[in-house]
């Protein structure tokens, strides 16, 4: 019987400045956002070689998220996550990601977010 593995990479609290928001108090200043990725990742050939060519490179993931966190103004955290979900499944190793956003400080009490998930569809 052959033996079956997952792979997965993840990003755990990517705290950055964005332009996102729809009250006042948030459209004068970024304010704090804390991102967290999960990626599932497509059944590997392994990491021949230990070489960077053959896995997905964090660095294209990472970037990407900081350089569309801080390419325009989000309204909603909603449309965020859609867009950094978006950045993720186009990696062609990425068949399923989970993408959450956090606004630490617009209550004092609690943190707000938004969360969602979506596999890359077939064909």
């Amino acid at each position: 019987m052959a033996a079956t593995s997952s792979r997965r990479i993840f990003f755990r609290d990517l705290r950055l400045q964005v332009s996102i928001g729809i009250y006042d108090f948030e459209l004068e200043k970024p304010q704090t956002v804390v991102i967290n990725v999960d990626l599932l990742l497509s059944d590997p050939e392994r990491a021949a070689d230990d070489s960077i060519a053959n896995v997905l490179n964090y660095d294209v993931i990472h970037d990407g998220i900081v350089a569309l966190a801080g390419s325009r103004h989000f309204n909603l955290q909603e449309t965020l996550v859609e867009a950094i979900l978006d950045l993720c499944l186009a990696q062609p190793q990425v068949t399923e990601a989970r993408v959450s956003t956090e606004k630490p400080d617009v209550y004092g009490d609690c943190r707000v977010g938004y969360e969602a998930v979506r596999r890359r569809s077939p064909g």
